[in-house]
């Protein structure tokens, strides 16, 4: 059984993709470095947000993994983007993307519009908190 539940007040409006609140007992936290869409030799791969969202989404999900957690076990996402616009134009597609890789099991979540990251082309970057059982 995860640690993690997720709260959705019946007063707030209703949620669509991320969870109003988390609560997290016991458990181990991993902290998650965000993830852009660097493949194996450090290059960012794709032109467009939804492709770059995938990658950096599977890096994200394969750093979990590998402290031992999985999508459900997240608690809390954050998305840097470089075009929010962008974002909210293809919500859909990233809603879809998020869904074909970690389920609909939604931590808490937000949407940040940045200037730039650390990768020029870079479009998208995500990090992450998890706890593990």
């Amino acid at each position: 059984m995860s640690p993690v539940h997720r709260i959705n007040p019946a007063e707030l409006s209703p949620p669509a993709g991320f969870s109003h609140a988390v609560t997290a007992t016991g458990g181990q936290l991993v902290f998650l470095a965000g993830q852009t869409a660097l493949d194996q030799d450090g290059k960012v791969i794709g032109a467009a947000l939804p492709e770059q969202f995938a990658t950096a989404l599977t890096n994200l999900l394969t750093a979990l993994r590998a402290a031992g957690g999985a999508p459900a076990d997240l608690a809390r996402v954050t998305v840097y983007a470089t075009d929010v616009a962008d974002y909210r134009a293809h919500v859909g597609e990233l809603g879809r993307i998020w869904r074909q890789l970690a389920g609909r099991d939604y931590p808490a979540m937000a949407v940040i519009g940045v200037a730039r990251l650390w990768d020029e082309q870079a479009l998208v970057e995500i990090d992450g908190v998890a706890v593990l059982p």
